[in-house]
């Protein structure tokens, strides 16, 4: 039914084969489109993405140090860095 595809990469301009099992995939999924990149580009796309998270200043509830978070603090809410989080959630588990 599906048969591999040649298709160009948008990003590199290199050529990359659609696998008759992706058309399936994608097929299953719903989706229609065919992928615009390779899929060395996707990754190298999708890894950038992640590096772009926003990180807020914020001041550890516990141990006073200085850190940063993924997300917006809210005063009155208890914000923790890495350890003190680490330490609390291995408390929590322990229980």
């Amino acid at each position: 039914m599906y048969e591999d595809e040649k298709l160009v990469c948008e990003d590199c301009g290199n050529e990359f084969v659609f696998t008759a099992g992706e058309q399936e995939f994608y097929a299953e999924k719903g989706l229609v489109n065919k992928p615009k990149r390779c899929p060395e580009c996707r990754l190298a796309r999708r890894k950038n993405n992640r590096r772009k998270k926003r990180m807020y200043d914020a001041v550890c509830s516990k141990c006073g140090a200085q850190t940063q978070v993924p997300f917006k603090p809210v005063p009155g809410r208890e914000v923790f860095c890495k350890e003190c989080f680490q330490q609390a959630n291995a408390t929590t588990e322990e229980a």
